[in-house]
């Protein structure tokens, strides 16, 4: 999954960051692995602190709004931020470039994202698939309990979805978390962005 979330990075960031004179171009690989890592990460982090439901929310059906409308969700907003922080201390970019840069590409990459999760033809992305790689297949083990029970991760992420907040409810979101938690600690000191690097040819 982070192999296709790196190429839909570096197709949306054709124009903010490849044609871009503002960026040289010896960091252009660089800056997509940079964007790749924030937007993994930045999921990861909401789901290791609970908020698998602000995820659902963000990844919603009808949801991809272009990326105007993903303005207002707090976790872009945070992603954009780290972004920017990042091109201005990493790569020496200005404030003003760094904030445009940032506030172009994350909310185009997610908006693509949210479509190719919710498009039932596209078989590389999907939100069992995104949130598996999140919690280094925490999500796989729910749904197979689930299977047991008639349902499957996605019914059970609509039921996290609705109104329900049953305990089962609140132990997969903490089941998630601790997927997720873990994965962080695992990819600690670079080991994301590591993996994440290997992808640029």
């Amino acid at each position: 999954m982070l192999k296709e979330l790196f190429d839909l990075v570096r197709g949306e960031a054709q124009e903010s960051v490849i044609n871009n004179n503002d960026v040289p171009n010896e960091h252009n690989d660089e800056i997509v692995a940079e964007a790749t890592n924030t937007v993994a990460s930045g999921l990861r982090n909401v789901v290791a602190g609970g908020g698998a439901q602000n995820l659902l929310n963000l990844f919603g059906k009808g949801n991809g709004q272009g990326g105007g409308g993903l303005l207002h969700n707090p976790i872009v907003n945070m992603m954009i931020g780290h972004f920017a922080d990042k091109l201005m201390n990493k790569y020496k970019l200005g404030g003003n470039q760094a904030s445009s840069i940032a506030g172009s590409l994350i909310p185009n990459v997610l908006n693509g994202l949210v479509n190719k999760t919710n498009d039932p033809s596209d078989n590389g992305f999907s939100l069992d698939g995104l949130l598996s790689s999140i919690t280094g297949g925490q999500s796989a083990q729910i749904a197979q309990q689930g299977q047991t029970s008639g349902g499957g991760l996605s019914d059970i992420l609509g039921k996290l979805g609705g109104s329900g907040t049953g305990g089962g409810l609140m132990d997969i979101v903490s089941q998630l978390a601790g997927g997720a938690q873990s994965q962080q600690q695992k990819n600690g000191g670079g080991g994301l962005m590591d993996i994440i690097k290997g992808f640029i040819k």
